[in-house]
């Protein structure tokens, strides 16, 4: 992460899904991701794409971010989570097994050293 300029609990916003930019409501499902960054993130520009995996089965979607691809660049490896506050990565109750329904298009992505 240093190579990134990445520390641990650094945070950069994100479109959660790069196919629902600007959704009032986003659909994921469990499986692959690709978020794209909406501001820079240490040597990461706005616009790098996050790669990552999506789980549904709790209260909340979880995404762990492996990888992010700059727009002019090489993939690199990133351990990252995407959070936000007050319960905004808690599914909707219309929701149906294997996706979630969740309110808005962004979240944070923010620098983790493991995945718990």
């Amino acid at each position: 992460m240093r190579y990134l300029k990445l520390h641990v609990g650094d945070a950069a916003l994100v479109y959660l899904d790069a196919n629902q930019i600007d959704a009032r409501r986003t659909t994921v499902y469990d499986g692959p991701i690709e978020s794209i960054l909406r501001e820079d993130f240490g040597t990461l520009e706005t616009t790098t794409r996050l790669y990552g995996q999506v789980w549904t089965s709790g209260p909340q979607v979880v995404i762990r971010y492996y990888e992010a691809h700059p727009p002019d660049g090489d993939k690199v490896p990133l351990c990252a989570v995407a959070r936000l506050s007050r319960d905004q990565m808690r599914k909707l109750p219309e929701s149906k097994p294997g996706m979630a329904i969740l309110e808005g298009s962004v979240a944070a992505a923010y620098v983790v050293d493991a995945f718990r």
